[in-house]
């Protein structure tokens, strides 16, 4: 069990420095026009890949430029994180479209939608 809490801990330690790193020391102007959140980590157990789920505000140019200023910055972002962190191997870093936020919103937006429209038939 002590693995998988370590596991925990280096992600999470990860996530909180990726998150520092872009708010702060990328200087790309298409990650910095739009907020960018970074929700979940996932290393693997070798520290060889390390895949981060990022949410994105904005539409679907922006989003696309953020991902590819976030692929062409990855090896400054890596070296940072190896900087940052003292980890035996400092994993690749592989950056995925995460929309689950935005799918929140929508669905948050429809249910209000339905329930301000069954007031009104109710009066």
């Amino acid at each position: 069990m002590a693995k998988g809490s370590r596991m925990i801990r280096i992600n999470e330690e990860i996530k909180k420095e990726l998150s520092d790193i872009i708010r702060q020391d990328l200087k790309d102007p298409r990650i910095n026009q739009t907020m960018v959140s970074v929700l979940n980590v996932d290393t693997t157990n070798d520290l060889k890949y390390c895949k981060i789920y990022i949410s994105i505000m904005g539409d679907e140019e922006q989003k696309q430029g953020v991902i590819d200023g976030l692929k062409s910055a990855s090896g400054f972002i890596r070296r940072e994180i190896a900087r940052r962190i003292n980890l035996r191997n400092t994993p690749e870093l592989i950056f995925k479209m995460d929309d689950s936020i935005e799918y929140g919103i929508r669905l948050s937006k429809l249910i209000h939608d339905v329930n301000s429209n069954t007031e009104d038939d109710s009066q």
